[in-house]
């Protein structure tokens, strides 16, 4: 009889810090302490902490061991589950609860109380970290495929996108078109042949949110994509997924495989008559493959391009065919509506943007990881509480959202609530998810440069103002972060911004000026002070940077002139008082900026202007 269960985390981010391993060695140690029979190990998907991983969790305790290393395991395997003793070096310390500092700590607050997760609102990640993705019979006992029962046996098409949009959920991949709406302009075309797409392209520097439920809950994705191609009477479905997340490629196969075993996909679905069925198709990694045409068009097996609208993908789409086209996260929280009602669903958030928003916490932040949290939550919040402040004693300066389509949020607006209509009226835009935090060492020039030289690459060259205008943008932050810009550059950035946003082809050009136009907004006395003090303020950019040795200081060790490349470093003729050893000095003209010599320093006598 099983009496405890092992739930460790397989998502892309516990793997790739070694969690395979870590499964291996609970399975051997369970079988050498002979509790094979009492003892169940279930992986999961990711647990929302990724800073903290490897993550095990041990029920019926709860109890939450991070940061778990392969030698660890049998000191787990031996105390806790073979005599009930709770290894407490190992516990997440948010979850030791000491009453009084004398007497030893209990390990007995819940996880879901502790500063990360409490104001979290878990319904697209509800299954993460809690069932084992690979089995379809863990997601059936979460009231899986009820929603999708539901709909077959008691409503009609036109009763399911009612119920979708009285529930208010908009689009969670970017734009925020409310999906009620986009499964009604599609479902009254009597074309013989209509398709449901899911977006998981997810290619947003820093993204994962939907990777992660791909990863931890694929069946809900499944279910919720059968529901859609009831309500808009569409037969096929297709997920375009990118080639390089494995684990939910993988995952994903096995849910559909087992759908079609339990009769969930293919012909008469629950007796009904009904005939749905999915394909994946894996994508090549561009990003421009996110704008839903062009998807459709790489999906056809052509080369990832946009096309013009009107015809929307409704009247023709994929295969020129009546297509709905969602992303995982809004799939996600179709079972949930359906099964708990729209008003449910309407009930958190703000006015006009209702139910969570999962985000990909990065950056410079303590808990880095995936929350979900009601829309209207403030800024401030996921910064400060649930993603544990900034570390090192710096100071929070920025947030970016929307990734390279999106913008920055300042420090004087960190009490925002973070929802569409108020990101919207600050100059920036929700995006699907990435939330990427920066601190007073980051230089908001080089950051709108980082972003827009990924939008110069993965332009499709389609059309001209995003194809040249993006790459003339770049020359010009190019100029500016060298040194050599002029005040009449940043009239020209902006002049270039509008005409992009106004006349490229599709979102990826419509957006990409973006990051620039929100940093000149809230930052522009960084910009200035590139152009016309030639500095860098946060010592970012090399070519506006100056590194000197204090003689003073400098005690004559030579830790710098043996670790510099350039051979840029020499002894001078000056020797400190209290030194018996001559200081060192900095060739400007030889230095390459790289830093070796102020990271080797050991008495901090060299400084970096």
């Amino acid at each position: 009889m099983i009496r405890s269960q092992v739930l460790i985390c397989g998502g892309t981010g516990c793997t790739s810090s070694g969690s395979p391993k870590i499964r291996e060695e609970f399975a051997a140690q369970i079988e050498r302490c002979g509790l094979t029979d009492e003892v169940k190990i279930v992986q999961t998907g990711c647990f929302g902490l990724c800073s903290l991983g490897p993550v095990v969790i041990i029920y019926p305790e709860g109890t939450f061991y991070s940061r778990i290393t392969v030698e660890d395991v049998k000191t787990i395997v031996e105390e806790h589950l073979l005599k009930g003793r709770i290894v407490e070096k190992l516990v997440y310390k948010d979850t030791a609860v000491t009453e009084d500092e004398n007497v030893k700590s209990q390990i007995d607050m819940a996880l879901s109380d502790t500063a990360f997760y409490k104001p979290q609102k878990r319904v697209v990640l509800r299954n993460c970290g809690v069932i084992d993705p690979e089995n379809i019979d863990e997601y059936i006992a979460m009231d899986g495929y009820q929603a999708l029962g539901k709909v077959l046996t008691e409503m009609t098409p036109e009763q399911v996108i009612q119920v979708i949009k009285d529930s208010g959920l908009r689009g969670r991949g970017g734009a925020g078109f409310p999906t009620g709406l986009k499964w009604a302009l599609c479902a009254p075309n009597k074309a013989p042949q209509k398709y449901v797409v899911c977006n998981a392209d997810e290619g947003d520097p820093g993204a994962f949110m939907d990777r992660s439920v791909l990863e931890g809950d694929p069946h809900v994705v499944i279910e919720a994509m059968a529901i859609c191609g009831y309500a808009i009477g569409a037969t096929k479905g297709y997920i375009y997924v990118r080639a390089e997340y494995p684990i939910a490629v993988k995952r994903l196969n096995i849910a559909i495989e087992q759908a079609r075993e339990y009769g969930l996909l293919g012909k008469n679905i629950f007796g009904s008559g009904f005939d749905f069925d999915l394909t994946i198709r894996l994508g090549a990694g561009a990003f421009v493959c996110g704008e839903e045409t062009a998807l459709m068009t790489s999906i056809e097996g052509n080369r990832g391009e946009p096309r013009p609208r009107p015809p929307y993908p409704a009247v023709r789409g994929l295969y020129n065919s009546p297509t709905t086209e969602n992303n995982v996260e809004t799939f996600a929280n179709i079972p949930q509506i359906i099964l708990n009602g729209p008003e449910w669903f309407a009930s958190m958030g703000t006015e006009r943007s209702k139910g969570t928003k999962v985000f990909a916490l990065g950056g410079k932040i303590n808990n880095t990881g995936l929350v979900e949290i009601p829309m209207g939550t403030t800024l401030r919040e996921i910064i400060e509480n649930i993603g544990g402040g900034i570390p090192g004693g710096h100071k929070f300066k920025a947030a970016q959202t929307g990734g390279p389509s999106g913008g920055c949020i300042p420090e004087s607006l960190i009490d925002t609530p973070v929802d569409y209509d108020n990101l919207t009226a600050i100059g920036c835009m929700m995006g699907s998810g990435g939330l990427i935090v920066m601190d007073d060492t980051n230089c908001m020039v080089d950051m709108a440069k980082f972003f827009l030289t990924f939008t110069v690459d993965e332009s499709c060259g389609k059309c001209t103002p995003c194809r040249v205008g993006t790459k003339r943008m770049m020359d010009i932050l190019d100029k500016i972060t060298s040194g050599k810009g002029e005040l009449e550059d940043l009239d020209k950035l902006e002049e270039l911004a509008q005409y992009i946003k106004t006349n490229s082809l599709c979102g990826l050009g419509q957006t990409a000026p973006n990051p620039v136009l929100a940093t000149l907004k809230f930052f522009r006395d960084e910009y200035v002070a590139h152009v016309v003090e030639k500095r860098c303020p946060a010592g970012v950019c090399k070519d506006l940077l100056t590194f000197t040795i204090d003689k003073d200081k400098c005690i004559g060790c030579g830790m710098c002139s043996r670790n510099c490349p350039a051979n840029a470093i020499s002894k001078t003729d000056y020797t400190a008082p209290g030194h018996k050893l001559p200081s060192y000095a900095i060739d400007p003209s030889k230095c390459v900026k790289c830093g070796a010599c102020m990271s080797n320093c050991r008495f901090k006598a060299i400084s970096k202007k």
